[in-house]
């Protein structure tokens, strides 16, 4: 075990918000694969076109989300359903000097409109398939053409409004730009905690208690002088205990401690019983609360005998009469002493 305990709190603090870096910096590198994956882009700001630009230059281009305006559309008498709802309604219009069909949401075209002069519309242009070619039949048949006639005329490729879903899209991108934004303040909020390990809240939670940079070189000073008993994450000082461990960070003054208890956990994979783990709670004035978990019993024991020592108003042990005891010393379980604290407390 490492004897060096010259900064020992901050040092790690530091190497646990390292470790958690990890997570936003990963999600922000998907989100960054997505956007270049992914016409994102194109949907958020799609280019605007005129009718010089035939639909399938703009597709082989891909420049597939566009904003347009369209004149002259004629209904073509056929709808495009989906889940047993009208989601479209088919027309056509000449576009870059040939016949092109547009599929028109209904609220755009109101329902079947038999010709529209002129709508501003954003579309995504999309190859025709299965379900275009026999649309074209139809009409070829409805024309008395034949298919490589109506094949000749129509460009294979169609304007589609409903593709682009208002709705789906403003989700989708208020989901994109939520997370890319709590990614980030997370990373902001980490790298934070790493440059200033006296703004993290192992020590910001002592607020209650003074002023917390100035209790977490107390607390260092003392660990690294002359620890008054140590296991491999957890330490007691003249007047702190601490607990640094992979998961997570704490101390508090002794004098502040009003309760530890420790409950053992059962590690086991199917019918096999791998081990027994023991995790000491601990809960303070002012509703300051932290466990210390996966810990040996020997060691939790020890130190739980020598917090009992050090200050003789700790309750040990769960059960229900402790519980209501601490519950009654404690007051109403509002965390407004914290909030009170950072207005009250003003650095020396």
């Amino acid at each position: 075990m490492d004897t060096n305990y010259d900064h020992y709190i901050t040092r790690n603090i530091k190497a646990f918000y390292r470790r958690r870096l990890f997570s936003p910096v990963l999600f922000l590198i998907i989100l960054a694969a997505l956007w270049v994956i992914f016409p994102l882009k194109e949907m958020l700001f799609p280019v605007t076109v005129s009718e010089s630009q035939s639909f399938a230059a703009l597709y082989e281009a891909d420049e597939h989300y566009i904003r347009t305006t369209l004149k002259d559309l004629h209904f073509t008498g056929y709808t495009n359903r989906s889940f047993g709802h009208t989601s479209g309604y088919y027309y056509y219009t000449n576009w870059g000097g040939q016949c092109s069909i547009v599929l028109l949401a209904p609220d755009t075209c109101e329902e079947g409109l038999p010709y529209i002069g002129s709508i501003s519309i954003r579309g995504r242009i999309l190859r025709g398939g299965d379900t275009y070619n026999a649309l074209l039949a139809s009409i070829a048949e409805d024309l008395d053409w034949t298919a490589d006639g109506i094949h000749q005329e129509l460009t294979p490729y169609y304007l589609s409004e409903p593709d682009i879903n208002p709705i789906c899209t403003t989700c989708l991108f208020v989901i994109y730009f939520c997370t890319m934004a709590y990614s980030l303040l997370l990373l902001i909020r980490y790298l934070l905690y790493i440059r200033f390990p006296f703004l993290a809240p192992p020590c910001q939670n002592l607020v209650v208690y003074g002023h917390p940079r100035q209790m977490l070189e107390e607390a260092e000073e003392e660990l690294a002088t002359l620890p008054q008993l140590a296991t491999e994450d957890m330490f007691i000082t003249e007047h702190y205990f601490i607990m640094t461990s992979p998961y997570g960070n704490a101390f508090v003054p002794i004098d502040e401690i009003l309760w530890i208890y420790k409950y053992s956990t059962l590690h086991k994979f199917l019918w096999y019983h791998f081990s027994i783990s023991y995790t000491m709670h601990v809960t303070a004035n002012k509703h300051l609360y932290f466990h210390c978990p996966k810990n040996m019993k020997s060691d939790i024991d020890g130190i739980m005998d020598y917090l009992a020592e050090a200050n003789h108003n700790i309750v040990v042990g769960f059960s229900e009469q402790n519980r209501i005891k601490v519950q009654k010393a404690q007051g109403k379980p509002f965390r407004i002493e914290k909030l009170k604290a950072l207005f009250s407390h003003r650095p020396h």
